[in-house]
């Protein structure tokens, strides 16, 4: 039986490696256990000074590459629209593509020049005159929908945001956070930042808008195999890649902070863990929340399952019901979903919010 067990393990490590895809052995080491800046500052070193290209070479083969259209080598996926277009098509003609900086190069002011604007991990194909509508505008929800010559685009805008279509809302949000991490002002760099307000750099400042939908956005647009490829892709030729595709995790390990505040609570502590993990049929999953209370109300809280593609799987807690003022809760999760069927070997992730906020998240491995 000892055997068998210690075979599943591998087997399950195996598992691991291909849906993790062309991660190289040992590309995230030192990161375990840490969150907010620390886990920032970590990332950051690990993806800084990647090879640099020049924007031509975008432009005459690296996007050809990484933004193939699978479904036809002859053309290239454009970021926001979907449509698919000949690679031939490169220009300034309305029908053309061209190259996208998603996080707008006026944002920091840093142009074409290397790295920052010739870095593949946030350059897409873009239909020109999307491209040219989009412009240099912040993200955010609303506004009316861009209709192009070519047709309706599935894409808003407003005077001073841009709402991409739906299936790429968590493309876009995680190539604005590894542009934060990835540049933080060293060697002549630019230091970029995500804000939460609108418009965010009017002067050319190198920050870019709007965080908490950038996050929303994340959640609800997980990482799919197109991602996880055009990734590997990247790394090819930069030798670096975007974290937040090989672990979304990362994103509320980073963005809930050390402390959170909104206009019920402060938290001022926060632990998060699991035993045993890995685990065979069932884990207990323990949960502190320490805080000052703004107001007299207790806190919505959620304790969630994500599978490996950032899908929430099952809802741990809260019970109906049920509210939390702080203190330590365990609760009992045995491998099901919320339809109560039993899910496959492999990674997992638990993400704790605390009022719609993602405060901290953490994997573990389910082993059959």
């Amino acid at each position: 039986m000892r055997f068998i067990k210690i075979m599943i393990f591998f087997i399950c490590l195996i598992y691991i490696g291909i849906l993790n895809s062309d991660i190289p052995p040992g590309y995230y080491d030192g990161t375990e256990g840490l969150t907010g800046d620390s886990l920032k500052t970590a990332l950051s070193s690990i993806i800084s000074g990647h090879i640099e290209f020049s924007y031509d070479a975008l432009r005459d083969y690296i996007l050809p590459d990484t933004d193939e259209d699978p479904n036809n080598p002859d053309n290239v996926i454009l970021i926001y629209t979907g449509w698919s277009r000949a690679k031939d098509d490169f220009g300034g003609n309305p029908s053309d593509w061209n190259r996208e900086h998603v996080w707008a190069k006026s944002h920091g002011d840093f142009g074409n020049i290397p790295p920052a604007g010739t870095d593949a991990h946030h350059i897409r194909p873009c239909d020109v005159t999307v491209n040219s509508a989009r412009g240099n505008l912040d993200f955010d929800n609303g506004g009316t929908e861009y209709i192009d010559g070519d047709g309706p685009t599935g894409c808003f805008h407003d005077e001073d945001s841009w709402e991409p279509r739906e299936e790429v809302k968590g493309d876009v949000a995680r190539m604005i956070f590894y542009m934060e991490v990835r540049y933080e002002g060293e060697e002549d760099e630019p230091d970029l930042e995500m804000v939460d307000y609108i418009p965010s750099s009017p002067n050319g400042e190198p920050y870019h808008a709007l965080k908490s939908t950038l996050l929303e956005w994340h959640q609800q647009d997980s990482v799919d195999d197109w991602e996880i490829l055009r990734n590997d892709k990247v790394y090819y030729y930069q030798e670096n890649r975007n974290p937040f595709i090989d672990h979304p995790e990362f994103v509320g390990l980073i963005w809930g902070g050390v402390s959170v505040e909104d206009e019920n609570l402060i938290i001022t502590n926060y632990q998060l863990s699991n035993y045993p993990n890995p685990f065979n049929s069932e884990t207990t999953i323990v949960f502190t929340i320490e805080g000052q209370e703004t107001r007299d109300k207790e806190q919505e809280i959620e304790l969630s399952i994500y599978n490996i593609k950032g899908q929430k799987i099952k809802t741990l807690y809260p019970f109906p019901n049920s509210y939390f003022s702080g203190g330590t809760r365990s609760v009992l999760w045995d491998g099901k979903d919320d339809n109560n069927k039993a899910v496959n070997t492999g990674v997992y992730f638990y993400y704790l919010k605390v009022n719609g906020i993602n405060i901290v998240g953490k994997k573990f491995l389910l082993l059959k």
